[in-house]
């Protein structure tokens, strides 16, 4: 995966989005938030914590694999990366967990906005520039399918963010997500922000089921907007 930034990126590879699928193809209830964490936010959007310091919290509580996804913004992956490299040349024995490119981008589907999670893009290709500018797409390119197709131009996944958080229901958006190439859903979700963090039962039941039906990858995320990466909040 092409990814340009302004640090020495030699002494750690970054995961491509084949190792990516294959994670999210092994994904389960237990996977967040101590092993992997997919949807977490930094100052860079609407976050509380800085890219360097979510990246070594991920570093301490020992996720194996995660992704920064800032509203329409890859300056935090961008930050963390750097630190993340500069950490490995400090500590070259220690186990490096791997950080995808990703981004949460607003969409339009059948009249309701809903969030997109886009996960293991080429950092800086064209496809995506619209969405990364820090505010919603408008026009045709605010269209769910258009969000999904140039996600897929940037070689990346595809993935609508908690199915069951919108005024449609999963089984009105996840049919129609499929049709238009969705890679996947964000099927554990802690909807009422429990302590500890731990997937709603019954959305999870049926998100699942939706996703068996229509041959979708699964994920998780805690969706930290505040300071801890174990909390939504």
């Amino acid at each position: 995966m092409a990814v340009n930034l302004v640090c020495d990126s030699s002494t750690l590879a970054v995961p491509d989005v084949a190792a990516l699928r294959q994670v999210f193809g092994s994904i389960t209830a237990e996977s967040c938030p101590h092993y992997f964490n997919f949807h977490m936010h930094t100052v860079c959007s609407d976050g509380r914590l800085h890219p360097e310091q979510l990246i070594e919290q991920a570093v301490r509580i020992g996720l194996q694999g995660l992704a920064i996804t800032d509203h329409h913004s890859v300056e935090g992956f961008r930050q963390a990366w750097r630190w993340l490299v500069h950490w490995q040349q400090q500590q070259p024995a220690a186990a490096v967990p791997q950080l995808w490119t990703g981004a949460e981008i607003s969409a339009n589907l059948l009249e309701t906005e809903v969030h997109i999670l886009a996960y293991g893009f080429e950092l800086d290709h064209e496809a995506l520039v619209p969405y990364l500018q820090g505010e919603t797409a408008t026009g045709d390119a605010y269209e769910a399918q258009q969000v999904i197709a140039a996600i897929h131009a940037a070689r990346g996944l595809a993935i609508l963010a908690h199915p069951a958080r919108y005024r449609c229901s999963p089984t009105e958006l996840i049919p129609v997500a499929a049709q238009l190439g969705i890679d996947g859903l964000e099927t554990y979700y802690a909807y009422g922000n429990p302590v500890p963090w731990q997937p709603s039962p019954k959305q999870t039941q049926e998100v699942e089921a939706l996703g068996r039906q229509f041959n979708l990858l699964h994920t998780c995320g805690t969706d930290t907007h505040g300071l801890s990466l174990l909390q939504r909040l």
